[in-house]
């Protein structure tokens, strides 16, 4: 019988998780620590802010990828999976993201995002949540060749009802759900290797 402490751990499965909103208080950030808080315990989840991106121009990038551009590209490349929490605005992807997701897309043949295992979720105070976001992410990561998984699918609707005051997601269905998809999103991962 072996020593367990001398066995070897599980790997860990590194998750770069990346929030649709700028706001420091925003529900999807909070979705995202919670997430970090309820991953499987084989799974390592880090934030990464959109900050600092400038708007995606071709002349910009043909001068040199600007360094906020290059960090968000190493930081996709190294990780095994994405989570990414988007907001909805105007029926749409928030611009920010959709930005990021148009930076991390170049180039062309061998982008980070091709074949990178992603879940999406996301929280509005809405009624029907994040749907049409989420949509259109998924249509983007068609172009992209990323993978999403298809379920469960988190759309946190009228989230002012769900976080307490200090951003802390306290709704028991949806922190059920939120480990359900990262259970999908480790399995989603062994599948894509």
């Amino acid at each position: 019988m072996s020593d367990p402490a001398t066995a070897p751990s599980a790997p860990v499965l590194k998750v770069l998780g990346i929030p649709g909103s700028l706001r420091r208080a925003s529900y999807n950030r909070a979705l995202l620590v919670a997430a970090q808080e309820l991953a499987p315990p084989e799974m390592r989840i880090d934030i990464h802010d959109l900050h600092g991106l400038p708007l995606f121009d071709e002349d910009v990038e043909a001068q040199g990828v600007p360094d906020a551009v290059a960090a968000l590209r190493a930081a996709i490349a190294a990780a095994d999976a994405l989570l990414i929490a988007t907001p909805e605005y105007n029926h749409g992807v928030p611009g920010v993201l959709k930005n990021a997701i148009d930076w991390a897309s170049r180039p062309t043949r061998g982008s980070p995002l091709a074949g990178k295992p992603t879940a999406i979720f996301g929280a509005s105070p809405g009624a029907t949540g994040t749907a049409r976001a989420q949509s259109q992410l998924r249509q983007a990561f068609v172009f992209t060749r990323t993978p999403a998984v298809l379920q469960p699918e988190i759309l946190v609707y009228r989230a002012h009802e769900k976080f307490d005051a200090e951003g802390r997601l306290t709704d028991e269905t949806t922190r059920t759900f939120v480990r359900k998809l990262l259970d999908g999103l480790v399995d989603w991962t062994a599948r894509m290797r």
